[in-house]
Parts: C-alpha cells; structure tokens; sequence
C-alpha cells in the first residue's frame, strides 16, 4: 500500500491531490473480500498517521477524537481549542480522506489563517458537504476567504458562519460568491453586525442567488433601511423555504416592507420574525402581505409587543383568505379573549390544520376612556342649533339684561332647559362660572370662551390632521424606499417592446401598442461588466442574468442589446441572408413581408438572431445630421438676404 508523505499532501495549489490518488491501493487487486476490509482498514490508519505527522510538523498537540473518529461521516471537533495551526494540521490529513461528509469546527479560534488551509482543502476534498465554522474569529479577513471557498468548492452544501463578527462591508464578499454558486442550500450567518448596508447587500444575494433554501439571519441589527433594503430583495428571491430574521429589531417599517414582500414571494414556508419590536401596527401591515400569500405555512411572532387587536387580525386574514396555507402561528406571549377563541373556533372549521399558540385566556383590548365633553361647549353647541342668543336664553330669569343670575336660578334654568347636561356637568359649570362663590353666576363667561373653544378646536383637528399625514408620508416614504431596493436589487436580463410602427423622427416617447405578449421580441442583455445596478448605498453590483422578465420599459439604443428572437418567417432563413435584416422596432423587410403573407402558419416557430450591426443606426444619424446643417444654412442665407427672400 502507498502512504502518502507531508510534502505530497502539502496544501499548494499545483500540488493538491484529488480523492482518486488517496484512493490507491494494492496492485493485488485480485485478493478476496477480506483483503479488501484489510485494505480500507489501512487507508484508515493511513489519514490517522499522515494526521500525527502534520501535527509533529506544525508542532501542535494531536486530537486524540479525531484519529477515533476517522471513519464517521459526521467530525464533531467543537470547542477542542484548534487554533488555525490545528486546522493546518487538520487540512492536511483530510485531504485523502473519503468518509467524513459533516465537519464541525465551532468554537476553535482557527482565525482567517485557519480558513485559508480549509479553501485549499476543499479544492481538493470532494466529500464533505456540511462545514460548520461558527464562533471563531473570522473576522474581515476571514470573511474573504470564506468567500473564496464558496466560489471555488463544488461539494458544499450547507455552512455555518454564526458569530464571527462579520460587519456590513463583509457581507459584499458573500453577494459576490453566492451570486455564482447555486449549491449551498443552507446558509447561517446569525449572531453578526450586519446593518443597514448589510441589509442591502443581503437583499442582493437573496435577488441574485438560485440555489439558497434555507437562511438565519437572526441576531443581527437588520432594521430600518437595512430591513426594508432586505425585504425588496426576498420580494423577488424564488428559491428560499426557510428564513430566520428574529432579534433584529424590523420593527413596523420592516414590517410593512415584509408584508410588501410576501404579496409576491410565493416560495417561502418558514418564517421567523420573533423578537422584532412589532406592534399591533405592524402586524397589521403585515397582513396585507399574508392576504396574497399561499405558501407561508409557519409564522413565528412570538415576543412582540401584540395584544388582543394583533391576534384578532392574524386569525381573521386566516378565516377571510380561502388559499391561504398558514398551519402555525406562534404568539406565545399573548393574553386573548374570549373573543379571539371563538373567533379561532370558527376559522378551525374551515381551516383543521391550523395551530395558534398563545399564552392563555385573560387578555383585553384596551379601550381609551371617553373624553371628557366640556360643559361650556355643549350650551354653546345647544344655542348655535337653535340659532339663539346666551341673552334670549337665560332672559326669564335676567331681567336687566345684566348677564348675572343667581345660581339657584341658573341651576333651575339649565335642568328645566332641553340641554343634555347631567347633574355633575351642571356644577362643574356653576363651579367656573362662579369661581368667588359669590352666590352669583355671571354667564358672559360662556361668551368669552366661545372663541376660545373654538380656536382649541380647530387646534385638536390640526394636531389629528398633521398625525395622520406624518403617518402616511412615513408609510409612502418606505415604501417609495423599498421600491427603489427592489429596482436597484432586480437584474435587468431582458426587456420587452412592443413590435410598433416606425421610430419617430421627433424623439418623442413612443405608446406601447397592445400585443400579446407571444408576438413580442425579447431582447436579451449581454453579462458585460459595464451595465450595473446601482444599490441603495450607491455602489455599483454587477448583476447575473436571470431568467425573469423586468418591467417593461423602452429600450434605449444601447450596445447591451445582443440577440433578438422573433418569429421564423421564412423555412429556409438560415440560408437566405436577406430575410435577416430586421429594424430595431421590428420592421421587417419585404421579402419577409411577402413571405409571411403566403405561409401564415410559420409565424410561430422562434429562433434567435445575431445583433444587429451598429453601422445602421450610425447611418441614421449621419443623414440627421446632415439635414439639419442643410437646413441651418438656408436659414442663415435667408437671414443675412432679407431682400432676396421678400422678392
């Protein structure tokens, strides 16, 4: 049997051996089955030996459950104090190895060093498909590499990055990497820094990546922008089953954007918005979002400040929406009513599967006190119906028209009176007509405070007004906020246009023509590194090309137009050159125009179409050009020959 030495199993690039040399084996191939166990048995002992020496080499002390553990596919190595010359010696010995497919390295302060040696043993280890590196001071540094390693291994699929301090500029490095690879499934990067720029970021990568299922982001400060920056891009992700966003702190405009988000995302079935400062509000706002939604089967909001109102609403957007798919709402900290159980009885009917966990029985919806209805306003609202004076009213008991009546006469007066006051009312009102206790009601107090009232009126109606539209400019302005994220985070692959007429010479921006859509061209945009999307913090990211269609717009005359496709006019195209010329509006020659004419029924076979060539619209604007100067000189002429134009 070949042992493999140190210097072989070194971790250069041009020296990294694949699986198929670790696999070497005796030129006996003949032997019986039990050479063949004796055989795995040494290749065994050989991973344990090559381990030994790599650590006499990088003068570390061996780790005695690994060499135990060598033929497990699950390598449980956390908090065994590796350090990254541990993990060096760890890289070595597990580049020939085949066995392990789960290696767990949390809590070993490997740094970025150690990182680096597991980029270089993944490029050479096609087996382990789940790597844990949480807590172990990866850093920025680390950050980078980590990216590496998803760029460059094919076996991956899961990784665990949780608390390792990566910030907001780390996340760029994690976009740029699983913007390419679709294999990583399960992605864990709680217990980090991200913020607001790392919202946007992340919004990137879940707008651009294919492959991800499963995301934690829990435990990170993602809110305010960097949550609304979020939300656009998992409005357009198509591939995510399982999100953890708890201990972020969203709050209600992450929220809202959520809500936003889940009227169009329709892949996700796991969603976790624990601990995230949410009121009754925000749970409204995110109803909206639930009301579209036919996928979501797990909501977790547990720990919020909801009460009673939160709850109705959750269970009511379940009983009101037929294709709704939710199973389990969690809201474990909440005190319901009476209400709410029957209400959940009744929806449990139509919807059996449906589980809402919260705390018990005994909560209430808290009702504002009525407000206090000031007495003076209700003798004046009295008076102004019946369009009457304060002297007309109290002029049976005033006789000299003084405005000042005894109280004994006042109080009779009111309670004889159709005025809807009670009895307090009546003598808190006497109390202030008659603050010297005087025995004397002096009622032009009631006149004076009419303008007063009614100034404290229009005030209390402003102060409501300007609350409201504070509320609504602060709900237009996040979603205005997300918009933009999810214009800046969706990749622009390719547009549509309508198949109208000839371009018009003016400049003027052309109607669409309403088509169906089978007989529009598709112009698909090149992946030139040219064309970016601007992202919410201005930086530019290149975006892949993706497979949805963007908003429709009109194109621009833009070298990123490569191909068009269009329908096959003629059978023999490919060898006629002359049917391939066609306007960028979708002209078509006249050939083409005769042909299509005699065999309608081609029209629906596509094909695509090289670019056009860039000398015709050149040509164009060369004869625009030329008309204008021919143009500009004749009114020159006529301007400096005003006699000759006369005659």
């Amino acid at each position: 049997m070949s042992i493999l030495s140190i210097e072989e199993l070194s971790l250069k690039d041009e020296d990294c051996l694949s699986p198929i040399v670790s696999q070497a084996t005796d030129t006996d191939s003949d032997q019986d089955l039990d050479s063949n166990e004796k055989i795995n048995i040494a290749k065994e002992m050989s991973v344990a030996e090559v381990y030994m020496e790599a650590c006499k080499l990088v003068g570390v002390v061996p780790v005695s459950y690994f060499i135990r553990n060598l033929g497990s596919p699950t390598m449980t190595l956390t908090h065994h104090g590796l350090g990254s010359l541990g993990c060096k010696a760890l890289a070595i010995a597990l580049v020939s190895d085949v066995h392990i497919r789960t290696l767990e390295l949390a809590y070993n302060h490997i740094q970025a060093e150690g990182v680096k040696c597991l980029v270089e043993l993944l490029r050479a280890n096609f087996t382990i498909q789940h790597l844990d590196l949480s807590n172990n001071h990866l850093k920025s540094e680390g950050a980078e590499h980590v990216a590496k390693m998803l760029l460059d291994s094919i076996s991956l699929k899961s990784i665990k990055l949780s608390g390792n301090g990566f910030t907001d500029d780390d996340a760029r490095h994690f976009t740029e990497a699983l913007s390419t690879n679709s294999r990583i499934k399960d992605l864990d990067l709680s217990h980090n820094k991200f913020c607001g720029r790392g919202g946007e970021h992340l919004g990137q990568l879940l707008a651009n990546n294919e492959g991800l299922e499963v995301l934690d982001l829990s435990w990170n400060h993602l809110r305010m922008k960097g949550a609304v920056a979020f939300s656009a891009g998992f409005k357009v992700n198509m591939m995510l089953k399982h999100l953890d966003l708890s201990w972020n702190g969203f709050g209600n405009e992450g929220a809202l954007a959520m809500g936003e988000a889940l009227k169009f995302n329709n892949t996700l079935v796991h969603l976790n918005l624990s601990y995230n400062c949410l009121t009754n509000e925000g749970v409204s706002m995110l109803c909206r979002g639930l009301e579209y939604n036919e996928t979501l089967r797990v909501l977790l909001l547990a720990y919020n400040s909801i009460t009673v109102e939160g709850a109705l609403a959750l269970v009511n957007v379940v009983k009101n929406t037929p294709k709704t798919a939710l199973e389990q709402i969690n809201i474990c900290n909440v005190l319901v009513n009476e209400n709410f159980v029957n209400l959940l009885d009744l929806t449990c009917q139509e919807h059996p599967d449906l589980d809402v966990q919260y705390e018990g029985v005994g909560g209430f919806i808290a009702h504002k006190p009525p407000k206090r209805v000031d007495p003076m306003k209700i003798i004046q609202d009295y008076l102004d119906k019946r369009k009457l004076r304060l002297w007309d009213f109290f002029r049976n008991i005033d006789k000299d028209g003084t405005m000042r009546v005894p109280v004994s006469d006042f109080r009779k007066a009111v309670q004889q009176s159709s005025i809807p006051l009670n009895r307090y009312q009546i003598e808190e009102l006497i109390h202030r007509l008659d603050r010297d206790r005087t025995g004397v009601v002096d009622y032009r107090g009631l006149a004076d405070t009419r303008k007063q009232m009614m100034r404290d009126h229009r005030r209390q109606l402003k102060k409501v007004e300007s609350r409201q539209k504070k509320e609504k400019q602060k709900s237009d302005r996040i979603l205005q906020t997300f918009q933009t994220a999810v214009e800046a985070v969706t990749p622009r692959s390719s547009m549509i246009i309508s198949p109208g007429g000839a371009k018009d010479e003016s400049g003027a921006p052309q109607p669409f023509s309403a088509t169906p859509l089978s007989s529009w061209h598709h112009i698909v945009m090149s992946n030139s590194s040219r064309y970016s999307v601007t992202n919410l913090s201005g930086e530019h990211v290149h975006l892949p090309m993706l497979g949805g269609i963007s908003p429709y717009y009109r194109p621009t005359s833009s070298p990123a137009m490569r191909s068009y496709s269009q329908p096959n006019l003629l059978a023999d195209s490919s060898h006629s050159p002359t049917s391939k010329s066609i306007s960028a509006q979708g002209i078509r020659s006249d050939l083409e125009m005769e042909h299509s004419k005699l065999s309608p029924t081609e029209n629906n076979l596509t094909r695509s179409r090289p670019a056009l060539s860039a000398e015709q619209p050149e040509s164009k604007v060369k004869t625009k050009k030329l008309k204008k100067r021919k143009l500009k000189k004749h009114i020159d002429k006529s301007s400096k020959n005003p006699t000759k134009s006369i005659n």
